[in-house]
């Protein structure tokens, strides 16, 4: 029997066919766009001498600039020099100058992030980020993006990813920190920008970005985003992605008291997805690297993400202010994806590879999730005695939905590990849906923070949040079932900042958070009683400008607890006890800025020792955590040539080896290892003429084979050498 399956979710993307069609080769740029202005004057003043600095904007290497200042989350109130928390904000101008394509690989040059392969029941972006899965900590302006899709750049200004546990702003999870992306808005200056790209890896890629003030009213703005692209995995043979996206956007009020904005994000996929490699006893399977176990004519992930968001702004005067952000979501997903598995029975380890069968298990999920949500928060300054305080408070209410349905296939033919054959095509014996289930999520939330000036060196912060969040769960295929949780969980967070001079600071924090057995939509037998996991973080760091303020210095020296990890139950396997304890322990420090006019540098490395210290499985007690390497470094800089207005630039990335799972593999016994990698970057910028300009990026030059994404089930190489040519314009 043959199967085709093409009648799942709208997911044709006639829409980017037609544009794909007619932008190929067309010189196109949003690369060199300007970086949005404020949407509203800085109404409230900021607390304390060293908040008074201003953004500083350096016209040096590339232009828009590497250091960030000033967070975009209302939350904090401070700016970054004196916020007492790890911050790394990825801004536009080095995802340009580095030809990022998606929000994962943006996320290579945060130190201790570490990133994973798709998930059985989960695709898209998944991560590691101090050592704990940061799968469903994705937000979008600081609400919660929960969708399972290959996130791309091409409506952000920058992405900000936040360390350590933080529940008191974000509720549920954050276990190791969060990934805030933050959109592009409109502004009253226009902006005609947009980029062309052709690549080595069948690339072939279109930006625009439209920023036009509205003639007939005043003080408003309307901002349009559009993007198209089509591509492949150098030295990989089968996946292919394509993606369509447009974000429309509207501000009325913008530089005044009252701010309204109305926003729109549309992104679809139809990709040929990549599974990668088997692993093989307890490494990747020695194979070539452009070895594909899929059906490359068969499988298929389609999605299509809808987000609408409404935000109201108001500054009562100096003191006061309002913001409201309401939101709904909804995310498509259809896949069947092989992931590739040694069949174990009859070989051991001296077994040659041309012997041995490769079962390729068929992930099959159709699901819809949905996101609705509202955030309320005020903002008051305000003194008693000599203290000055900022206090921000606020309430979430919001309501989630999943409903996967799961297909389990029988007699799927199997494949050689030496020669896999890509090419043949996807037959069965039976099928039947496995798995339907219903997730229905409501929350409720309320915070309060208060930073405390106590004087022009000292400064205090004190948090507190309560998150109810309750989930009802029901499986429809026999035997039914049928389950609810309901979790009321507080969450704290404390600081002190001191501040030497006024452009430097040293503080100490401490956090926690929460994990719920619901946490990503889904409830179990052996979880559905269980308690939260609870979290927490203790952190010392320090934050410099140096270089006249152009160069941002920071460190910091953390410990992250899981206090009662979820672990099967000694007397009943079948369930779960809060019965285990993992810790990371680390360090990290990062630069960001120019060291002069024409050199600007973005950098960061993280050390993370982490290990599990209790668990009811013996074998995993001493084991490093999953996914965590001990040693992440990224370093990129460029440098704007004295003739000409060239630019070059290049970096390095290396991660150390890491295990895929600290449990042992359930057939061979033992623990899968991907040892470490080094790769090298380049790029240059030729300006044509004023507004237009070439940009030429390499990737993996030294063509380094490596590991890139881990799963304890399969791992996928990294790509090979690359090479990508973009025109921009900005008119």
């Amino acid at each position: 029997m043959v199967a085709r399956t093409n009648s799942q979710p709208s997911a044709d993307l006639p829409a980017f066919r037609v544009l794909m069609g007619s932008a190929v080769g067309v010189a196109l740029a949003q690369g060199v766009a300007a970086q949005p202005a404020p949407t509203a004057p800085q109404a409230i003043p900021p607390a304390g001498a060293a908040v008074q600095l201003p953004p500083i904007s350096v016209q040096g290497a590339g232009q828009g600039g590497y250091q960030a200042t000033v967070p975009s989350l209302p939350k904090l109130t401070q700016p970054l020099l004196d916020t007492p928390q790890s911050i790394s904000v990825i801004p536009q101008q080095l995802m340009e100058d580095q030809g990022t394509t998606t929000v994962r690989d943006a996320l290579r040059n945060v130190p201790g992030i570490s990133l994973a392969a798709g998930e059985g029941g989960a695709q898209g972006d998944s991560l590691t980020l101090r050592g704990f899965s940061a799968r469903n900590d994705f937000f979008l302006d600081g609400m919660r993006d929960f969708g399972s899709y290959y996130r791309d750049p091409f409506n952000l200004n920058n992405i900000e990813v936040l360390k350590g546990p933080a529940s008191i702003m974000f509720g549920r999870g954050s276990t190791g920190g969060v990934v805030n992306q933050v959109s592009k808005q409109p502004q009253m200056a226009p902006i005609m920008a947009g980029t062309g790209t052709v690549g080595t890896d069948r690339t072939f890629r279109f930006t625009t970005d439209i920023n036009q003030p509205l003639t007939n009213i005043d003080n408003a703005a309307f901002r349009l985003n559009l993007m198209g692209n089509l591509n492949g995995i150098s030295a990989r043979d089968g996946a292919e992605y394509r993606r369509f996206g447009i974000a429309p956007s509207v501000t009325f009020g913008l530089g005044t008291d009252t701010r309204l904005t109305f926003s729109y994000f549309h992104q679809q996929e139809d990709n040929t997805p990549d599974y990668g490699l088997p692993w093989l006893f307890a490494n990747p399977a020695p194979v070539n690297r452009q070895n594909f176990y899929g059906f490359q004519n068969d499988d298929f992930l389609r999605t299509q993400v809808d987000i609408g968001t409404i935000r109201l702004e108001h500054d009562f005067n100096e003191n006061v202010s309002f913001r409201n952000q309401f939101r709904y979501a909804n995310y498509q997903r259809a896949g069947r994806i092989t992931e590739p598995q040694v069949a174990y029975a009859g070989i051991n380890q001296n077994t040659p590879l041309n012997r041995i069968t490769v079962n390729r298990n068929l992930i099959s999920v159709f699901s819809t999730e949905s996101f609705m949500q509202n955030q309320s928060d005020v903002t008051v300054r305000f003194n008693t005695g000599p203290l000055k305080h900022t206090v921000v408070a606020g309430i979430e209410l919001g309501r989630e939905t999943s409903d996967p349905t799961r297909v389990s296939y029988t007699g799927v033919p199997t494949t050689n590990l030496l020669f896999p054959n890509l090419n043949q095509p996807f037959t069965f014996t039976s099928n039947r849906i496995s798995t339907q289930v219903t997730t229905t999520s409501n929350s409720y939330s309320a915070y309060f923070v208060d930073t405390i000036e106590l004087d022009e060196h000292w400064d205090l912060i004190a948090g507190f949040r309560w998150d109810t969040f309750y989930t009802r769960y029901k499986q429809a295929i026999p035997p039914v079932v049928n389950l609810s949780r309901t979790d009321d969980m507080p969450s704290w967070r404390a600081a002190i900042v001191y501040k030497p001079i006024q452009t430097g600071s040293i503080y100490f924090a401490y956090g926690t958070s929460f994990n719920p057995s619901a946490e990503s939509l889904s409830l179990a037998a052996n979880t559905a009683s269980l308690a939260p996991e609870k979290n927490e973080t203790f952190e010392i760091g320090t934050k410099w400008l140096v270089n006249d303020g152009r160069l941002t210095l920071n460190g910091s020296i953390f410990q992250i607890t899981k206090l009662n990890a979820r672990v099967p139950d000694p007397f009943n396997s079948a369930f779960n006890v809060l019965g285990g304890n993992q810790r990371v322990r680390g360090f990290e420090f990062g630069v960001a800025g120019n060291l002069t006019e024409a050199w600007e540098v973005y950098a960061g490395y993280a050390y993370l020792n982490s290990v599990v210290l209790e668990s009811t499985l013996p074998a995993t007690v001493g084991q490093p955590l999953g996914n965590t390497p001990k040693h992440t470094l990224s370093v990129w800089s460029t440098y704007e040539l004295p003739w000409h207005g060239i630019e070059i630039g290049g970096g390095v990335q290396y991660v150390s080896s890491r295990i895929a799972s600290s449990t042992p593999n359930g057939t061979t016994g033992l623990i899968e290892v991907a040892p470490g990698y080094v790769t090298v970057q380049a790029m240059a910028k030729y300006p044509i003429s004023p507004g237009i300009e070439l940009q030429l990026n390499a990737y993996n030059i030294t063509n380094t084979k490596y590991y890139d994404l881990l799963h304890p089930a399969h791992v996928v190489p990294g790509a090979g050498p690359s090479v990508l040519l973009t025109t921009s314009f900005k008119l």
